[in-house]
């Protein structure tokens, strides 16, 4: 049977069917004809040498890809472009198309150098990316923005006065303002809603953090615009690193993330913690919450709401690392920028407890390599003893351990420039019945690290902090709680300080202890030397102590002149339902606050000077927040600060009398006020005068033309007691 062409479409139709354009359907179904080629990778970015230096080169990038493969040099491509030099790129044929894929992951982006950072592309993807069409053949230039001048996020340290900022929480609105000595606070910006659970700024004060249901906004500049915004759904938490180039979010709910989200990938979805680099805003890595160990659920079957372990992510000093405990097993550092493991594996310490990273880096004695230190804990296993222990990062090397016998808990506390750490380790009896607490001291910068063991506590230590910047410590002690008791027992408030050798620093010696109070709170000013201890959460006490610990004065203690402190109570004052305690940055003024958070009744905030004395006292309702700006550390040398408490006087008398112009501009200004006041009233005077003597003289008139006419005028005297004294004559 001969073919039928009936049904054969006509000219015009081909036509029409050759212009249809079926790219986005091509692309789609395309079938990609990898040929082997998903086992190469691309390598861009590399240092250009000449062909004599090439295979040094190619032995240390073969060392790195070797890390995730299997690499050999046969597989290794550099080609040599016509000047006798690389061309900065290489091809790599992996044994696996696995392998490729993880050098992907894990290499791209790597830094070889402070000049050489690297990306890693599987062959496959330059061909499927690059494919014809995508890219143009003819080089266009790239496109250059117009510069536009950025807000200077630090404006505010270039006040002429030196004023602080603090920013209030009250209602539903959020205000900053400059803090006066005396006079009302200065308003610079008030906005309603600007945050719907809490405010925050970032530890150097460059941004105020608002929160909301979408994410986390960043604030800055004299204008408060928005700087940054990191969109997490649902984010309850916020945590800067030190340095304030990262930021961390957390929910409690994992995200959910919808098809087409701008920002956030798959990666994150079902995660609660998201690491953002706060300069491009893109998050880094992001994390599942951890389960902390302990039972989920009561006697009653009913589920345990457990606390989560915050800040999760630990930062070091510098922005470097950030480290996260898996409780019980191990400490994960990871690198940044790239949030990669730290040599791809965790640090496996069984039973950790808890760690704390240095909050600076220290020089220790005969270490000349860079390093970060962090501390942790661990309890007794078995027969084995618990332990605290020091290591060095990137090394892991461990710098120091101390063994510990009969331990119930411990807690790490650093001193602010990592001088010291100090173990607060909580000990039971062998009977078990009984606590008490020994002090376990690491003296960082000292040959070996050796320790220092404080046993002289007998009662549970409920508070430890350093003073800033110093080297003495204040702790409050508490005696056992009895069971059901409804007041919480006496505390005390011991003062410790070194005492006083030529060329270092001596043992730490005991000053006072102030028995019988209900203390639970240490503020120290962040200068040092002057300590606010409060009774915070209490419906039966809110005493501030305000302590010297430099007093100039003569020691009441004779037996304590070796010792590097001389100890004075300044002030006691009171504030009613205090919540929170905070020093502003220069150590000048500290704030009381009663938050409706915390306390229903009579809130507001109290403003103190470092002796106790009162300048403020504000009553708000529904105040929730107070919070001071922080500064960031000074650009003045070590021999200018010297300086500059050594002329203190000078420069305090220089301050008073600025202090005193401003206070006499300020009566000028009333002054001024006034006299254009009285001036006012006196033209009013003279005009109201004048008016009467014109209608005086009018009546003179009238009464004269009568009297020429032979009119009477009767004149009346009226008497008028003004005063009446009596005094009785004997």
């Amino acid at each position: 049977m001969a073919p039928s062409y009936d049904n054969l479409p006509e000219d015009e139709d081909i036509e029409e069917e050759e212009q249809l354009d079926f790219s986005d359907l091509q692309e789609q179904y395309d079938v990609r004809l990898e040929e082997g080629l998903d086992t190469f990778v691309v390598l861009d970015g590399l240092p250009i040498v000449p062909e004599d230096s090439k295979p040094k080169l190619t032995k240390f990038l073969l060392r790195k890809l070797n890390t995730v493969g299997h690499a050999t040099e046969e597989s290794f491509f550099m080609p040599i472009g016509e000047s006798g030099s690389t061309e900065g790129y290489a091809f790599v044929e992996f044994s696996s198309p696995k392998e490729a894929a993880a050098a992907v992951k894990s290499l791209h982006g790597f830094a070889l150098d402070k000049k050489h950072t690297i990306s890693v592309n599987k062959l496959t993807d330059i061909e499927r990316y690059g494919r014809e069409g995508r890219i143009d053949e003819q080089y266009q230039p790239p496109h250059i923005d117009e510069f536009e001048e950025k807000d200077h996020l630090r404006w505010w340290l270039g006040d002429m006065d030196g004023r602080d900022q603090f920013v209030m929480y009250r209602n539903e609105t959020v205000g900053v303002f400059w803090n006066e000595k005396e006079d009302t606070p200065e308003m610079i910006v008030d906005r309603q809603h600007w945050t719907e659970m809490f405010v925050q700024w970032s530890p150097m004060g460059s941004y105020l953090t608002s929160m909301h249901a979408l994410g986390v906004q960043l604030w800055g500049g004299k204008g408060w615009t928005r700087q940054k915004r990191f969109a997490h759904p649902g984010v309850n938490l916020v945590d800067f690193s030190p340095k304030e180039k990262y930021i961390t979010t957390w929910s409690h709910r994992p995200i959910t993330v919808e098809e087409g989200n701008p920002v956030l990938t798959p990666e994150e979805d079902g995660k609660n913690y998201i690491i953002w680099d706060i300069e491009t805003g893109k998050p880094l890595r992001s994390f599942v919450t951890i389960d902390l160990p302990g039972p989920s659920t009561d006697a009653d079957g009913q589920p345990i709401k457990k606390k989560i372990q915050w800040p999760a992510f630990k930062w070091s000093s510098d922005d470097n690392y950030v480290a996260r405990m898996t409780p019980n097993q191990s400490v994960s550092v990871y690198e940044l920028p790239r949030m990669n493991l730290l040599d791809k594996t965790s640090i496996k310490i069984e039973g950790v407890q808890d760690f704390e990273w240095s909050p600076a880096t220290t020089r220790r004695d005969g270490q000349k390599d860079y390093e970060q230190i962090f501390c942790y804990w661990t309890p007794e296993l078995g027969s084995n003893p618990a332990k605290v222990g020091l290591m060095s990062i990137p090394s892991k090397d461990i710098i120091r351990t101390r063994n510990l016998f009969n331990v119930s808990d411990a807690k790490l506390h650093w001193q602010s420039q990592g001088l010291y750490v100090c173990c607060k380790v909580d000990r039971h009896s062998k009977s078990k019945k009984s606590l008490a607490t020994n002090l376990e001291i690491f003296r960082i910068g000292e040959k070996g690290v050796p320790v220092e063991v404080v046993e002289s506590i007998k009662d549970t230590v409920i508070n430890f902090a350093w003073e800033p910047k110093g080297d003495r410590f204040v702790l409050i002690t508490a005696g056992e709680i009895p069971p059901n008791a409804a007041v919480p027992p006496k505390t005390a408030v011991s003062f410790f300080c070194p005492e006083k050798v030529k060329g270092g620093i001596g043992n730490f010696k005991h000053i006072r202890t102030i028995e019988k109070k209900n203390s639970n709170a240490i503020y120290w000013s962040p200068k040092g030397r002057f300590v606010v201890v409060a009774t915070v959460h209490s419906q039966q006490s809110f005493e501030l102590d305000f302590w010297d610990l430099d007093f100039e004065g003569e020691k009441e203690d004779n037996d304590n002149k070796e010792l590097a402190a001389n100890l004075q109570l300044m002030a006691t004052q009171e504030h009613y339902g205090i919540t929170d305690a905070e020093w502003d940055p220069t150590g000048r003024y500290i704030s009381t606050v009663s938050s409706a958070w915390k306390h229903s009744h009579e809130n507001g905030y109290h403003l103190y000077d470092f002796k106790g004395t009162v300048f403020r006292e504000e009553h708000i309702e529904r105040f929730k927040q107070l919070s001071w700006r922080p500064r960031p550390p000074t650009l003045l040398t070590k021999e200018e600060v010297r300086n500059t408490r050594k002329n203190m006087r000078e420069y305090s008398r220089m301050f008073d009398e600025q202090d005193q112009s401003r206070k006499d501009a300020g009566n000028k200004a009333v002054i001024e006020r006034r006299r254009e006041l009285l001036g006012e009233w006196r033209a009013w005077r003279e005009n109201v005068v004048e008016e009467l003597g014109s209608d005086a003289q009018e009546v003179q008139d009238l009464g004269k033309d009568k009297a020429d006419r032979g009119g009477e005028v009767v004149e009346e005297i009226v008497e008028e007691i003004i005063e009446e004294t009596e005094e009785v004559v004997e």
